[in-house]
């Protein structure tokens, strides 16, 4: 696995710890690691097949394209990583609009689901 690969994987099961962790004290931080978690996870995918994208749009625009629409993933798990980028943006940005904590777990249980599919879908190349 090369080494970028392997550092963007290490983050991605690092954010979902952090999520996990700050659920019940920090939605807004949780959901934001539960986004990083998926990001990370797919961005590792992507780099074991050569490709690497310096914007979330780009990755984004890949989950759906390579991964939903190729029928490598089921369209469930695509709504859920646009859900996660959304949810991102309130818990970061939003302007007198709060994560919920009900919201951030549900971002974990989505962020966990997307982490095992994008294991599942490197043939076994991510540990």
């Amino acid at each position: 696995m090369s080494p970028e690969a392997t550092a963007l994987w290490d983050r991605a099961l690092k954010a979902l710890e952090a999520a996990k962790i700050l659920v019940d004290i920090d939605a807004d931080g949780a959901a934001s690691r539960a986004y990083y978690a998926a990001f990370y996870a797919v961005s590792a995918l992507f780099a074991l097949e050569g490709t690497t994208f310096t914007k979330h749009t780009s990755v984004a625009a890949a989950v759906h394209r390579d991964l939903v629409r190729a029928g490598r993933w089921g369209e469930d798990l695509g709504q859920a990583y646009s859900w996660l980028m959304r949810l991102r943006q309130t818990g970061d940005y939003g302007q007198g609009v709060r994560v919920r904590a009900d919201e951030a777990r549900q971002a974990i249980a989505k962020a966990a689901s997307i982490v095992r599919a994008t294991k599942e879908a490197s043939g076994g190349l991510l540990p």
